[in-house]
């Protein structure tokens, strides 16, 4: 969703001040980027930091794939050079990540939408081909579906149309972006198509959480860490298991692994980037400005960032689904006038 860009007004800092900040107060800096972060954007961030620093250009930008929770607590622990510069994440800031980045003095941080990706939900291209519904998967790997103890085994006993094999589904860990995307686009929507459940959001918000968004942990639902290979490993051995990651993993390894249709569409470029596949979700870079002109080539990356993922850049084939036009000129124009996210703006 393309945010509102409102320029903030903030006291001036002084560039020795800012030095201080960005160099932990030793009078010295990093010279090459650090960042952490997603690891569904990992390896276009990757890319971009081989861009970046091709034929000695700028230093090779430090990558590290902690996860999209991971991430933040590293980029929000403080300003200085022992910390990182920019986060990737698989979905927008929380309100509670914007607070604990305050605290620490991280207070002036720079959203920037850098792509779509989508859930793909996928199997081994030699497993028994069958379709999807968000109400199917999160009865499947909800752990209190509808407030009640999951008992669902096998896939035929949440629909007698569905294969009669076990239930195990490989997914995202609690601290990945990927598995916030899927609580929230794909079970949170199965778990409100049940009128008294949805009813929870407005009078118990706590409730309505464990309800939709807790998964189960009796082995139908196995958290892979952030390893999509993995998953697709798992898939290969197992063709009647089922797997969930980003839909650019699933680009790269169509040799071996195959999406299935959620709700009668598949996860593809085109259906994802029109909105009508389920699962999409932009993708985001945060930064912080107080390290911006501290930190040699920031900017620079993050423009470098913009320009690939274009309709024709190197990070769409590569598996990025490009935001549209008017987003990504905006986004430009966050990096070029860096106005800070203001917690306002976050759900």
């Amino acid at each position: 969703m393309l945010r509102t860009i409102a320029l903030v007004a903030v006291a001036s800092l002084g560039l020795s001040a800012c030095q201080d900040q960005a160099s932990g107060g030793q009078g010295g800096t990093r010279s090459e980027i650090r960042i952490v972060g997603s690891s569904t954007v990992f390896p276009f961030a990757k890319a971009v930091a081989e861009q970046f620093s091709i034929n000695g250009a700028n230093p090779s930008p430090i990558l590290e794939s902690t996860g999209t929770g991971g991430g933040m607590s590293l980029f929000c622990a403080g300003v200085g050079a022992d910390t990182p510069d920019i986060a990737n994440a698989s979905r927008r800031i929380k309100a509670s990540e914007f607070e604990l980045c305050q605290s620490n003095g991280v207070t002036d941080i720079i959203e920037v939408q850098i792509g779509i990706d989508g859930i793909a939900v996928a199997q081994a291209n030699n497993g028994p081909a069958f379709s999807l519904t968000p109400a199917q998967i999160y009865e499947a790997i909800a752990a209190r579906p509808y407030g009640k103890e999951n008992k669902n085994e096998r896939w035929s006993d949440i629909d007698s149309s569905l294969p009669d094999f076990a239930i195990s589904v490989y997914g995202p860990p609690s601290t990945s972006g990927t598995r916030d995307a899927l609580t929230e686009l794909i079970m949170e929507v199965g778990c409100t198509a049940d009128s008294a459940t949805k009813a929870l959001k407005d009078s118990d918000e706590e409730a309505f959480k464990d309800i939709c968004h807790e998964v189960r942990t009796d082995g139908g639902y196995v958290d892979a860490g952030e390893n999509d290979n993995l998953i697709v490993q798992k898939l290969k051995a197992n063709p009647n298991s089922v797997g969930i990651f980003g839909f650019s993993f699933l680009e790269e390894n169509l040799d071996s692994v195959r999406g299935i249709s959620v709700s009668g569409v598949k996860p593809t470029y085109d259906a994802i980037a029109s909105g009508n596949y389920p699962g999409a979700r932009p993708l985001y870079v945060y930064v912080k400005k107080q390290h911006v002109g501290v930190i040699p080539g920031l900017r620079e990356y993050m423009l470098e960032f913009i320009e690939a993922g274009s309709r024709d850049g190197y990070l769409v084939k590569a598996g990025l689904i490009a935001s549209p036009e008017n987003v990504r000129a905006v986004m430009t124009d966050v990096i070029r006038d860096m106005p800070p996210l203001a917690i306002g703006e976050l759900e």
